[in-house]
């Protein structure tokens, strides 16, 4: 499913949802251009410069001790947040973009289980 505003120049939406065979949310994909802001434990998650993005996700580790993590391609995200973190061009810039997941007890509700087309779109 997608939601874009009816004059989005662009054929990419900026807010894309994932379903699981039973209809259940599973992803949202948020662009690092067009998508809306959203934050996560008052870190503002979108269209940021992946460099500062990292240094805030750090000093909040350090300052409530959760771990850290990596993502596949190198980015830097905190434990426990149901995410992941991509970079995407913006210009001659770079940009965060966030891929967020419902998990709850279910661990198959991962990274490696988004659909093809998260990786791909950009």
């Amino acid at each position: 499913m997608r939601f874009a505003k009816e004059d989005t120049p662009t054929s990419q939406a900026p807010v894309e949802c994932y379903f699981h065979a039973d209809r259940e949310l599973a992803y949202v994909l948020v662009d690092g251009r067009l998508g809306p802001q959203v934050t996560c434990e008052g870190i503002r998650l979108i269209g940021r410069v992946p460099s500062q993005l990292a240094q805030e996700m750090e000093a909040h580790a350090l300052k409530y001790d959760t771990g850290l993590r990596f993502s596949p391609t190198g980015d830097l995200f905190c434990d426990g947040f149901q995410l992941e973190i991509g970079a995407q061009r913006a210009g001659d810039n770079v940009v965060s973009w966030f891929l967020f997941f419902v998990a709850g007890d279910d661990h198959s509700v991962t990274r490696d289980a988004a659909p093809e087309a998260v990786w791909h779109r950009w």
